[in-house]
């Protein structure tokens, strides 16, 4: 009989941020549907975008409703924002800054290479973004073409080159163990082109994508060869792993993703957009909540994603899963503080078992995890959950 074991009494109110400083906007349509995406995109059809820039709006404003907003950073993603045409993200932009004000730190556009030219470089620079994420995944046309992307090496570099001009800090995303990729040249050429910040991502088959279809697969070799000749190379060139996939050159870290992987709250606007939110009050035992948006369809008919409430454990157990992922790994006085658990007591034995192994290390307050650890890191964070 398994017997299910209660939270441990809070020691001490929870203390938590009560304004949300971090917004990420979905936008889901894309020129085309690359063969390895699980994200909610879908190419544009008549009507649609002046539908979802009409329901953006309203959504922005009942969010500025419910919560106290004092943004950092806004993020948009998809789907690719750069798709949409000038005066649509013209709009987008306006209703953010209507309801929800806009970052006072960070402002990041995912842009597709395609969509590049000096001229629209200029435009996003002046309706205030300072950083731009461009798929640029390699710089190899044939290893380009099997990963189904529309753009040619030379126009990746030609994106970048227009988007540094524009005065946008860039960073260049990379996907590694793709079958006859010649990733040391993707990293030479793209540290060249003079990005200050780089996402390399294992090449992943999710099921029901078009990979998943073909029976593409990824050996564990090779991922695992991509992961280690990127830090080596990545390091060379001086910039620092700072997150399991991310390197930045010395002050260029993502602060909206850093948001993501130490637990902060964030709002989610447009269709597929996750969301973690304040609770309306922790002297229920929930501290945040979390919430994804349906999709474009259900999301036009005003339709929201089911809240999950999030206690104190939940919180503790989350911000290890993401701050782990972080080469500064998680303070656990700083975690104990903001759940109100004395987390160091409450994971004793897993924290124990994975310093043991030696895939954590246990610094002071700091808990980090080594090398060799981010490399099983489901595995650690799998001893913390059944903790």
């Amino acid at each position: 009989m398994i017997r299910a074991v209660p939270t441990p009494p809070l020691l001490n109110a929870p203390v938590l941020d009560p304004t949300v400083r971090h917004l990420y906007v979905h936008v889901p349509f894309c020129p085309s549907i690359c063969p390895y995406c699980d994200f909610h995109v879908l190419t544009r059809k008549s009507g649609q975008v002046e539908a979802y820039l009409e329901w953006l709006e309203a959504e922005a404003a009942w969010l500025a409703s419910q919560y106290a907003v004092e943004l950092d950073t806004v993020y948009l993603g998809g789907g690719t924002p750069s798709f949409l045409r000038d005066a649509e993200l013209e709009a987008l932009v306006g209703s953010i800054r209507r309801h929800l004000g806009w970052g006072a730190g960070e402002n990041t556009l995912e842009i597709n290479p395609g969509t590049v030219s000096p001229a629209r470089a200029a435009l996003w620079k002046s309706l205030g973004f300072d950083r731009a994420s461009v798929g640029v995944q390699s710089l190899d046309d044939a290893t380009l073409k099997f990963l189904g992307r529309q753009h040619d090496a030379a126009g990746a570099r030609q994106a970048v080159t227009a988007l540094i001009a524009a005065g946008l800090r860039v960073s260049g995303d990379l996907i590694t163990a793709v079958p006859g990729q010649p990733l040391d040249s993707d990293i030479h050429g793209l540290v060249g082109l003079g990005v200050d910040h780089i996402s390399a991502y294992t090449l992943t088959v999710e099921p029901g994508t078009e990979f998943a279809r073909r029976g593409v697969t990824v050996a564990e070799d090779d991922e695992r060869a991509g992961f280690e000749r990127t830090e080596e190379l990545l390091s060379a060139h001086g910039f620092a792993r700072y997150e399991i996939s991310n390197y930045a050159r010395p002050g260029q870290e993502s602060r909206h993703n850093l948001a993501y992987w130490n637990n902060r709250t964030y709002l989610g606007l447009g269709p597929g957009a996750a969301g973690h939110y304040p609770a309306a009050s922790v002297s229920e035992g929930n501290l945040t909540s979390r919430r994804t948006n349906p999709h474009l369809h259900i999301w036009l008919t005003g339709e929201q994603g089911e809240a999950e409430a999030i206690d104190a454990e939940e919180y503790a157990t989350d911000a290890l899963f993401m701050g782990l992922r972080l080469r500064t790994g998680v303070d656990l006085a700083d975690l104990s503080r903001r759940s109100g658990l004395d987390v160091r007591a409450r994971y004793a034995g897993a924290i124990a078992t994975n310093v043991e192994r030696g895939w954590l290390e246990l610094d002071g307050t700091w808990l980090r995890a080594m090398p060799e650890g981010w490399w099983v890191l489901n595995r650690v964070v799998t001893d913390f959950l059944e903790a």
